[in-house]
């Protein structure tokens, strides 16, 4: 029977790596001390996966100015990254300006669990992986081969796990910068009569929120 490896975990160490991409030879430890987006895509020269790289170049700026890098992925060689980015520039108008890895052993990806054997045994999934600074997990989006990423949800959650590491607050649902931060719960009786008292918008003991 064939073993099944371990699927990354949030809050763990991100597995090191050193593959084969579109700017050379790069290793998962020359990114610490930056934050890095690496994402999955199925296959190059597909439709979906263009409209995704293209949205990824439009926020790459954004990204940049928040200390974060952006590296793709999928089981193609190098060769055939370096004509489809090229291809996307002469066809669109967009130059792709971060690496893609070209992981025709599907070792990167397999140390990722980006291959979902259900959906396709020859393409790697839309994975999305956020690695902090000091290369840990801090979050994990699957998407299907049929359906596109919401790349604006991926800036949005950058800026969530940013506010937090800065402030240690917390997000609500469709929280946007500049809108109110959760304030932690209290954990003790003591803690949650004392919140009462404090000048946040306390709509209970356990739901406070303030701006930042």
């Amino acid at each position: 029977m064939e073993q099944v490896k371990s699927m990354p975990r949030i809050g763990e160490p991100a597995p090191q790596f050193e593959a084969v991409t579109t700017h050379g030879t790069l290793r998962l430890e020359d990114y610490k001390g930056s934050w890095l987006i690496l994402f999955s895509h199925p296959a190059d020269f597909t439709p979906v996966c263009t409209t995704e790289f293209i949205a990824f170049q439009g926020i790459y700026d954004e990204l940049k100015k928040r200390n974060v890098e952006l590296l793709g992925l999928s089981i193609d060689s190098v060769y055939s990254h370096i004509a489809w980015v090229r291809n996307i520039e002469e066809k669109m108008g967009v130059k792709i300006k971060f690496p893609v890895i070209a992981d025709l052993n599907k070792e990167v990806a397999s140390l990722y669990g980006m291959i979902m054997p259900g959906e396709s045994k020859t393409e790697t999934s839309r994975a999305v992986f956020v690695i902090d600074p000091e290369q840990k997990i801090r979050a994990i989006i699957y998407y299907p081969l049929t359906t596109g990423r919401n790349i604006d949800e991926i800036l949005r959650l950058i800026d969530a796990l940013q506010t937090h590491e800065k402030f240690k607050v917390a997000t609500p649902a469709n929280w946007r910068p500049g809108d109110d931060v959760i304030v932690p719960p209290p954990n003790t009786q003591e803690m949650a009569e004392q919140r009462m008292k404090e000048k946040y918008d306390i709509k209970d003991w356990y739901f406070s929120k303030k701006k930042i």
